[in-house]
């Protein structure tokens, strides 16, 4: 058995974010990942504080597991040429930087399908390759921001929050991996590869989903529910004794079930709550009463009571959540041997294939630390020319 992107070579020209976090995905999946970065310097994250493991920034080792470092001067011309020839010998290109860098440096798509036609290009930026704001900085905050998403994020009638996880940048990351895995598909029926321009904001507007839906047919814009939700109930956070918990019981069968085991059934054929539409109707009154019910009882006790009928769980911080038995039994903590015989907890791989009957995960590649192996194994370089494009800067 093997990885089902082994024989995939990716060249990973992104930094800090959607594109890392793109090709740790695809790296996952068994795909060979060159991270190209600058020479002397490398991309930001690896001095991002606060924390650190052997010198290195726990930001960065979240994103770059499983890839290999090369550094290489792409203002030069011969860095340029060091790159194309990589590029004949690999399956996609990946890079977030703003439109028209790529072009400037000479390793945008049109230029690279002349020295490979099956080369894939993905570019990931803030407001993609086209349209009025396509030239515009952009991070996480500003792309959820004016994406719509923070504008309902968050308790009613306060001002809007930031999403705990940067989804503006996750998302990105993850559509490009669908976008790459498709142009890999289809270059298998036409031999030809292809560009792909994934914006954030873009990505942002697909997850929009049912509340962009409302306002299109009905002109509704969205607010913030809390941990609610707009249409079906109850769905929500409460106060127990002890801690916080979740529950979704909007069908009517799941509600029934709740009625039951909290000790209220009548609640459940009360002509106020007794459909979803009549629970949308009257929540205010059906939370007033489930509210007072649930703070009677310890976190545990409810736990315990509902959690093999209803939907429910704890508000879990994330010590509890890394320490998670469901999440400890999916090996979504893995630990692996790291530089200098240190050992390393990492997050592990969320998709789980038949296929695959081993995990293996590789630690993040030190500033330009697999450079002379790319060199002299893939391109052939001899010593004395790695040798003399590491004294010009080159590499």
């Amino acid at each position: 058995m093997g990885f089902p992107l082994s024989g995939i070579r990716i060249l990973d020209l992104s930094l800090i974010m959607a594109g890392p976090y793109c090709t740790l995905i695809l790296g996952d999946l068994g795909a060979e990942v060159i991270k190209v970065e600058k020479p002397g310097e490398g991309e930001g994250a690896r001095g991002m504080p606060p924390h650190f493991f052997e010198g290195e920034s726990a930001y960065f080792i979240a994103m770059n597991r499983n890839k290999k470092g090369i550094t290489l001067d792409l203002k030069s011309k011969e860095g340029r040429e060091i790159f194309y020839e990589l590029a004949k010998k690999s399956d996609v290109v990946v890079d977030n930087f703003r439109p028209g860098v790529v072009k400037k440096l000479g390793v945008d798509f049109d230029s690279l399908k002349k020295i490979n036609p099956r080369i894939i290009s993905c570019s990931i930026s803030g407001y993609g390759q086209t349209g009025p704001f396509r030239d515009r900085p952009a991070f996480d905050l500003v792309i959820q921001a004016r994406g719509g998403i923070m504008s309902y994020t968050g308790e009613p009638r306060q001002m809007p929050v930031r999403m705990g996880a940067p989804m503006g940048d996750l998302a990105g990351g993850l559509f490009a991996v669908q976008g790459i895995l498709a142009a890999l598909y289809q270059r298998e029926r036409t031999g030809r590869g292809q560009s792909i321009d994934i914006s954030l904001v873009d990505c942002q507007t697909s997850l929009l989903t049912y509340r962009g839906q409302y306002y299109l047919i009905a002109a509704e814009i969205a607010e913030a529910v809390g941990s609610g939700h707009v249409s079906a109930h109850p769905i929500k956070a409460f106060h127990t004794k002890t801690f916080d918990i979740v529950i979704d019981a909007n069908t009517e069968n799941i509600f029934a079930d709740l009625c039951e085991a909290i000790g209220v059934p009548e609640l459940c054929k009360d002509p106020r709550f007794s459909t979803r539409p009549k629970r949308l109707e009257n929540k205010k009154e059906l939370y007033e009463i489930l509210e007072k019910v649930f703070i009677e009882k310890n976190g545990e006790e409810w736990l315990e009571l509902l959690e093999k009928k209803i939907p429910i769980a704890p508000i879990n911080t994330i010590d509890k959540a890394l320490s998670d038995p469901q999440t400890l039994h999916r090996n979504m903590v893995v630990e692996i041997e790291y530089k200098k015989g240190k050992k390393l907890k990492l997050l592990g791989n969320p998709i789980k294939m038949s296929e695959i009957d081993r995990e293996v995960f590789k630690p993040p590649p030190g500033l330009g630390e697999q450079t002379e192996e790319i060199l002299s194994t893939l391109l052939e370089y001899s010593p004395e020319k790695i040798r003399e494009l590491r004294q010009q800067k080159i590499i």
